[in-house]
């Protein structure tokens, strides 16, 4: 097939979603979306802006949740989209974002203690990590975070489980996507991994 070369702006070529949620420090919480999160083995790796609300409390606090929305959340997710957590509200942000403290209630979202860590989970996600921050370091280009965060729990909704297994069924989970600043759902199964522990053949 023939291709072009091309400079995009971002490369998100097709990302889940998460609502991270940290710890403020003074008793409430932040509620950040983002699309820079990959996992290996009990780790996952978040990019996040350098001067966010998220990262300053990372670098203090380390624990987090990662909360995973599905496709129907993603209004949930839009209504964060231009809101801050931190104040001022950072120059470059000043143009587009306005602060906001009471995130959970901006997005429409509820409040879910967490077992192992401080921040609370977001109730509405079906897959949420409860998580701690092993390093938070800035990227090769010195714009960005990038965090390590080990994962202490895994919860998962009920529906999306393979019962009597500690398995998420790919077949009832539908992760959010960030696919170049738009959000989808996944389609139709197309095949699975020689790897999967959840074979449907």
């Amino acid at each position: 097939m023939p291709h072009l070369t091309i400079e995009p702006s971002i490369l998100y070529a097709g990302t889940p979603v998460a609502l991270l949620t940290t710890d403020n420090g003074d008793g409430t919480f932040n509620l950040a979306p983002m699309s820079s999160v990959w996992a290996l083995g009990d780790v996952v790796v978040l990019g996040l802006g350098e001067e966010g609300r998220t990262g300053t409390n990372l670098r203090s606090r380390p624990d987090l949740v990662v909360n995973y929305p599905s496709p129907v959340q993603w209004d949930a997710v839009e209504r964060l989209a231009s809101l801050t957590g931190s104040n001022p509200v950072p120059p470059h942000k000043r143009a587009r974002f306005r602060y906001e403290p009471r995130k959970f209630e901006a997005a429409g979202l509820t409040e879910q203690k967490s077992e192992l860590v401080a921040p609370p989970r977001v109730g509405e996600c079906p897959l949420q990590f409860e998580a701690t921050a092993v390093s938070v370091d800035l990227d090769a280009g010195g714009n960005f975070l990038v965090v390590q965060a080990k994962v202490l729990r895994v919860h998962a909704a009920a529906e999306i489980v393979v019962p009597g297994t500690s398995y998420v069924d790919p077949r009832a989970w539908s992760p959010l996507v960030y696919n170049f600043r738009h959000y989808f759902g996944l389609g139709e199964q197309l095949g699975e991994s020689f790897r999967t522990e959840t074979p449907t053949a």
